[in-house]
């Protein structure tokens, strides 16, 4: 389909990597794109990337971590060489190319991800996290920023514009793992994040946290529009 628009300005940009890029800045009138009616809850993670309501789990995959390797030798091979020389510029420049892979990998990921998304739902329920907090734990930091899960938020919420779908943030602390889908019991208990199945004390339904955890993400986030 063909996109009809003005283009108001242009910006180059040269990154570190040496590569040039255009930006253009363009006013258009966005036509809406169907979407196929779903309603779906989506609990992020670490070691799955998201589980949703309807048992799908997508993998984490951890572009970073699995990169870590060769960006020490390139950052340690850059440190050895003479400050203001060719090579040590040539060498930066292939350091940036290794962190720009990187960055291309996720961002490549995360469209595909939050485009099926949109395309297949009319509602997406989702958590409001409070990311520079929970980055704080220096434990989880790195592993935080390489599942990206605010640049996923974002773009599920322009998309959504596009696809006319309705996104639904429950708020931060509403107890989503630990709360028992079928009888709304709360297991206070599930905060230890080694827990991932558990058995209601109140009704006994067993439970997969993350399975659990979005379904409840979903009826809290449907609970929001009544």
């Amino acid at each position: 389909m063909p996109v009809v628009g003005t283009i108001l300005n242009a910006t180059v940009r040269r990154k570190p990597s040496g590569k040039y890029f255009v930006t253009l800045c363009v006013r258009e009138e966005i036509m809406p794109h169907p979407n196929g009616g779903g309603k779906i809850g989506i609990d992020v993670g670490i070691k799955s990337f998201y589980t949703d309501s309807n048992g799908t789990i997508v993998n984490n995959p951890k572009y970073l971590k699995k990169s870590l390797k060769k960006l020490k030798r390139e950052q340690k091979r850059l440190s050895r060489k003479q400050k203001g020389s060719r090579n040590r510029d040539k060498q930066r420049t292939r350091l940036a190319r290794a962190h720009e892979k990187v960055t291309n990998q996720r961002s490549d990921f995360l469209q595909k991800q939050s485009t099926v998304l949109v395309r297949e739902n009319q509602t997406i329920c989702i958590e409001e996290l409070r990311i520079r907090n929970m980055i704080k734990n220096h434990k989880l930091a790195m592993a935080i920023s390489d599942v990206s899960w605010g640049n996923f938020f974002r773009m599920l919420e322009y998309k959504a514009v596009w696809y006319s779908v309705e996104i639904y943030r429950v708020p931060t602390f509403y107890p989503s793992s630990q709360t028992c889908g079928k009888c709304g019991y709360i297991n206070t208990d599930v905060r230890n994040l080694a827990i991932r199945k558990w058995a209601c004390p109140c009704c006994h339904t067993e439970h997969d946290r993350d399975r659990n955890a979005s379904e409840n993400i979903l009826n809290k986030g449907l609970g929001l529009t009544a």
